[in-house]
């Protein structure tokens, strides 16, 4: 029997813990993968903590239906090892990027293809056991996507960071206001946002946070200009450079802060897309929403369709890289704490 190494949940804020179990066994059409690579997320430390923040002192509980030892880790790109009697043998052996945002499958949202939005999902990671392992069982074949010839780092990043990304951005593609585009938060989603805007948009990309090295990194890949959101005035400084604000605005940080910068900086007429996970509490004058037409979208992840769309993209060259770092899967509680700390730049990617 094949063993499986964890780095295991196995009480809510505190260190990941690594379990031995035996693989479990793939049933219908469901596949074993020997996990290769898998991106460590800012989301994998509100699962952690047990809580997502809402601000104001409230939290909003997120161990209900969690079985413990628990395995996190969404971001997976491995060898297919091993299938269930329904899925096709001719799997086995093959590189494949894992999409992890997989619903029920039966709801209304999941016939409508829109499974990222399905109340009762089975994602990886975060609903059932993830990447932080040797082995991840995956629901359905269906699930699995090509990516030669991309490296493995990249295609196991672009099933998170890439198409929270990628769906982020497409929120504003077609608009009709379309001079300048602002990216607010630079974590690994926000340098994949860099990279992918690049490729999706012709007008000047602009980006902002609070750490130099952030910005440093944005502008050698391809940023026009880096704002420093806690530098004094610069939203009127930023008004008055891009004569009126930006049409287009997505925040990758997702907390007050983050949103009272996108919002002091969106023109009239413009849109903020709230991609970021950070939490606490926004709140907007209504007449000043109204007097600004702005339009506000939240979004967390693509769709599976979208999610190919994304590879077709990186597959035809399109996609710069972003900054990664690999580093040994046992590691991960390591580059959790730093992650937390706010020093890592770009994406961690664990290996096996």
């Amino acid at each position: 029997m094949t063993q499986m190494r964890r780095q295991s949940l196995v009480k809510f804020d505190a260190p990941l813990c690594e379990t031995i179990i035996d693989a479990p066994k793939p049933q219908g059409r469901e596949v074993l993968v020997k996990i290769e690579r898998c991106g460590l997320c800012h989301s994998d430390l509100h699962i952690q903590d047990g809580y997502a923040d809402l601000g104001g002192g409230k939290k909003l509980d997120t161990t209900r239906g969690m079985t413990l030892p628990f395995t996190l880790g969404h971001e997976i790109a491995g060898v297919v090892a091993e299938v269930g009697p329904d899925a096709p043998q001719d799997l086995i052996g093959t590189r494949k990027a894992v999409f992890p945002w997989i619903g029920c499958g039966k709801c209304r949202d999941c016939l409508a293809g829109d499974e990222n939005l399905c109340a009762k999902n089975r994602f990886l990671g975060v609903s059932i056991d993830g990447g932080f392992a040797t082995h991840v069982l995956v629901p359905d074949a269906k699930y699995l996507l090509d990516y030669d010839p991309l490296p493995t780092n990249v295609a196991a990043t672009l099933m998170c960071s890439g198409i929270t990304a990628y769906g982020a951005l497409k929120r504003l593609v077609d608009r009709p206001r379309q001079r300048n585009l602002l990216l607010v938060g630079l974590g690994g989603v926000g340098m994949m946002g860099l990279s992918l805007a690049q490729a999706m948009f012709k007008q000047p990309i602009a980006v902002a946070d609070l750490s130099p090295a952030a910005r440093e990194a944005a502008l050698k890949n391809g940023a026009a200009v880096a704002y420093d959101p806690s530098e004094p005035d610069v939203a009127k400084r930023i008004f008055k450079e891009t004569d009126g604000g930006f049409d287009g605005v997505v925040d990758f940080a997702g907390n007050d802060k983050s949103m009272n910068f996108a919002v002091s900086t969106v023109a009239r007429g413009g849109k903020v897309v709230v991609s970021g996970l950070m939490g606490g509490q926004f709140s907007l004058p209504m007449v000043q929403w109204i007097y600004k037409r702005m339009t506000v979208e939240g979004f967390m992840v693509g769709t599976l369709e979208e999610t190919k769309e994304l590879l077709a993209l990186a597959r035809a060259g399109k996609i710069k890289p972003t900054p990664m770092k690999e580093e040994p899967m046992q590691d991960v509680q390591k580059w959790i704490d730093q992650l937390r700390a706010g020093k890592v730049v770009g994406r961690i990617m664990l290996t096996n």
